[in-house]
């Protein structure tokens, strides 16, 4: 299994927890909202494995969105929650795009 499909398994997961009302917002406020920032380095780093491995790299940035305003109350709850679907079926289904 390649690095970039464990990082989506790991932020897809780690988006899914965060989308669970009420528990995934008590974490994010008493870290102080740093939690999101943490997600946002993975995002980061998960993005940068995938262009490395030449695979999708729609989920990582739809989490990047979501770190930067998932302190928006209902549109965080949103916005991890389709990042977390997005993210784990990608990393269901990744191959790399081969360049001969």
């Amino acid at each position: 299994m390649r690095a970039s499909t464990i990082m989506r398994w790991v932020t897809g997961l780690g988006e899914a927890f965060l989308a669970i009302p009420f528990l995934g917002g008590l974490y994010v406020i008493s870290s102080g909202y740093s939690l999101l920032g943490v997600m946002f380095v993975l995002h980061i780093i998960t993005l940068i494995l995938a262009i490395r491995d030449y695979s999708a790299k729609s989920g990582s940035v739809v989490g990047l969105v979501t770190s930067a305003i998932a302190w928006i109350p209902v549109i965080g709850w949103f916005m991890h929650a389709v990042s977390a679907v997005l993210l784990i079926i990608q990393a269901v289904i990744s191959h790399p795009k081969r360049h001969y």
